[in-house]
């Protein structure tokens, strides 16, 4: 089996994200010395810079990622992992994740929920699921919300 030092798990307050990071908790607590960094990633390409109300937006949604990393990061220790990360980041979740993100914390598997997209929205906007599979350089999971849940 293989063992995994430091696991990202990408996260962003949806049901999906649950179920990744209930899946990262298991692999985590099966790889005694893993290390599991939480992030959200906040688009910042969405708000312009400068104006007021983009800024009451971006300091909206950092409130909110982190209330709901903070949450997790207690399941996770009350699951019993022991080394938990939590992480905000801002820009292209796509590039952050991959190509940035998991050198930093040397990262050798990421977990992710699939989305949510239907085909004609993942055609025109992409999957950050996707783009995290296609690009990255260490080993993904990307989990699937149980059926009976969708």
């Amino acid at each position: 089996m293989t063992q995994y030092n430091s696991i990202v798990v990408a996260v962003d307050g949806s049901k999906e994200a649950e179920y990744a990071l209930k899946k990262a908790i298991g692999i985590a607590k099966c790889n005694d010395a893993a290390k599991l960094n939480l992030v959200n990633v906040i688009d910042s390409r969405s708000f312009a810079a400068g104006e007021a109300s983009d800024r009451s937006l971006a300091e909206s949604a950092q409130g909110f990622s982190k209330d709901f990393l903070e949450s997790y990061k207690k399941q996770a220790e009350d699951a019993g992992v022991k080394n938990v990360n939590v992480m905000i980041e801002y820009g292209s979740p796509k590039v952050i994740i991959t190509k940035e993100l998991t050198k930093v914390v040397d990262a050798d598997l990421i977990v992710c929920g699939a989305t949510g997209l239907n085909a004609v929205e993942r055609f025109l906007i992409g999957s950050v699921s996707e783009a995290i599979v296609r690009s990255a350089k260490c080993d993904v999971l990307v989990v699937r919300t149980p059926d009976n849940e969708e």
